[in-house]
Parts: C-alpha cells; structure tokens; sequence
C-alpha cells in the first residue's frame, strides 16, 4: 500500500539505511507507525512511502540484509 506523506509524520522516528552516508547517495528510511512499516525515499522525506504490514516486512528482510 502506498500512502501520501502527513502531518504526522513528524512525529515518527525514522532511520535512514546504513548505505546511506554522508558521501554518498540517499537510500531509504524506515519507521514504525502502529500496525505497519513505513519505507520512504530519503531524497523525498514528505513524498509517498510504502505501507508494509509486520509480516511482509519479516518475509522481506532476508532478501536485503547482510548474510
């Protein structure tokens, strides 16, 4: 599911992927709102951001973390 950025997100903690630094390119920021994962461009913080519930987020994991 994607949804529209909004007020409140400002009020959530957001954590910008350990690819990202400060010499090279933005990636992605993940954060956790009450009963889904939020991802979202780092290059565009009020833009869309994915919806993912807990369970697709888990099955998702394996696929993009360090083995």
């Amino acid at each position: 599911m994607t949804l529209k950025a909004s007020a409140a997100d400002a009020k959530l903690e957001w954590i910008k992927s350990s690819y990202s630094t400060a010499d090279g390119p933005d990636c992605v920021e993940v954060a956790t709102a009450l009963d889904h994962i939020l991802v979202r461009d780092s290059k565009i913080p009020h833009g869309p951001r994915l919806a993912l519930p807990p369970t697709t987020w888990t099955a998702f994991l394996p696929f993009v973390t360090d083995h």
